[in-house]
């Protein structure tokens, strides 16, 4: 896995293997951070990382400039091995060891950009309840963007806010915007 852009372009990070991780792949996260840096300034936005696992999301966000970045996963494992790559790379990244549906329930925060890595077990009923209660919450702001990266066999077309379908290889990410 590597950095694909900003401050840290082309830093590899090396994952153990000790973390039963599906990390978005560079090819994904390129053509997501294209898509995202014509409608934001990185460097004026918030954002949170949802279902972490490594961190490679929220690395990408705060090479490429966003000072408040925010990270959620329940693994203990990931959890440290996020905060200890943040660290090195000498990155301020806020990270919560807990259930992503917990964290949502509790925060009185909002971001600009969610980005959400579900395991590809969820069902659809999971996805339902996450898009529905970010938007309920009004953890987003206006203007701001929800995507959902799952399973090429799931569509969540048929939620609110509901925008496009982006699809790379067996992966797609779903866009919502509020």
């Amino acid at each position: 896995m590597r950095i694909v852009s900003g401050t840290h372009r082309g830093r590899k990070i090396n994952i153990p293997k000790t973390l039963t991780i599906r990390p978005t792949t560079d090819m994904s996260k390129e053509s997501l951070m294209n898509i995202l840096s014509f409608k934001y300034d990185f460097f004026s936005i918030k954002a949170l990382d949802l279902f972490s696992g490594s961190g490679n999301i929220s690395y990408e966000f705060y090479s490429r400039g966003c000072k408040k970045v925010s990270a959620v996963e329940k693994n203990r494992k990931c959890w440290k091995f996020i905060k200890k790559k943040s660290a090195e790379l000498k990155f301020v990244i806020k990270v919560y060891n807990q259930d992503v549906f917990y964290y949502l329930n509790k925060t009185s925060l909002t971001f600009d950009v969610i980005f959400a890595d579900p395991p590809y077990s969820f069902k659809i009923h999971q996805y339902e309840d996450l898009v529905s209660l970010i938007f309920r919450k009004r953890i987003i702001n206006e203007g701001g963007c929800l995507i959902i990266e799952h399973s090429d066999k799931i569509s969540l077309k048929d939620q609110k806010n509901y925008f496009e379908n982006r699809k790379y290889g067996g992966c797609s990410l779903s866009f919502f915007y509020l």
